[in-house]
């Protein structure tokens, strides 16, 4: 199951799109952002990725979109090295990595925590930033307030386990159509929540509205 959750320009989440599929990869991607496009989606200002062949896809179909990976997806598959002794203080260490003023200020603490002890210890973390690091600096280009909204993917994890909740109980389906109608419901229900935007988005609007004048007044 794929669901596209999206933040609009009022700060409201919706939900874009419900995909059922057995395999996820670049094709299906496409198909999931042209299908976006068809349906009314005209621009979309940044992705928070942390899927194979979505930078491509998303890139192809709306070649404006600032591709970004989930900080915390990082952060999380840092502290999946480290035992459970060493994780309170190696996350503290990480912190200076993604709390860094800028995008140079971020890549030397990571030189820096690579030559640390801690980077000694453990090499694949600095690796791994590294490996990313083209999708983790456009982070360091927004300010604290607008930084709290887009380092994760939690609401759509959220989601996603507010749902699975629903579907264990539901059990056995017979087919994708039944599993999609129930899906809806769920999410019908869900959403209806739906009335606040983010305590921080009224700073990150206005911050938006600066960085893209064209693209995001003229959504409003």
């Amino acid at each position: 199951m794929c669901l596209a959750l999206g933040i609009l320009p009022d700060g409201t989440k919706d939900i874009l799109g419900i995909w059922i599929e057995q395999t996820e990869g670049a094709k299906f991607w496409l198909k999931v952002m042209t299908e976006l496009k068809h349906r009314g989606v005209n621009d979309v200002h940044r992705i928070v990725d942390g899927l194979k062949g979505f930078p491509e896809a998303i890139s192809a179909v709306f070649p404006r979109t600032q591709i970004q990976t989930c900080i915390v997806h990082l952060i999380r598959a840092s502290l999946d090295y480290a035992s459970w002794k060493d994780r309170k203080s190696l996350a503290t260490e990480i912190k200076t990595i993604y709390r860094a003023p800028d995008a140079e200020a971020a890549r030397l603490a990571l030189d820096a925590f690579d030559k640390s002890a801690w980077g000694k210890k453990y090499p694949p973390i600095a690796a791994s930033w590294r490996r990313h690091w083209e999708e983790v600096i456009p982070f360091f280009a927004y300010p604290a307030e607008v930084r709290k909204i887009i380092y994760t993917t939690n609401a759509i994890e959220s989601l996603h386990m507010q749902l699975s909740k629903i579907i264990k109980t539901r059990g056995h389906f017979p087919n994708d159509e039944a599993a999609t109608k129930l899906i809806y419901l769920a999410l019908r229900n869900i959403t209806k929540q739906w009335k606040m935007s983010a305590r921080e988005w009224k700073s990150a609007m206005t911050q938006f509205a600066i960085l893209f004048p064209e693209r995001f007044v003229q959504q409003l």
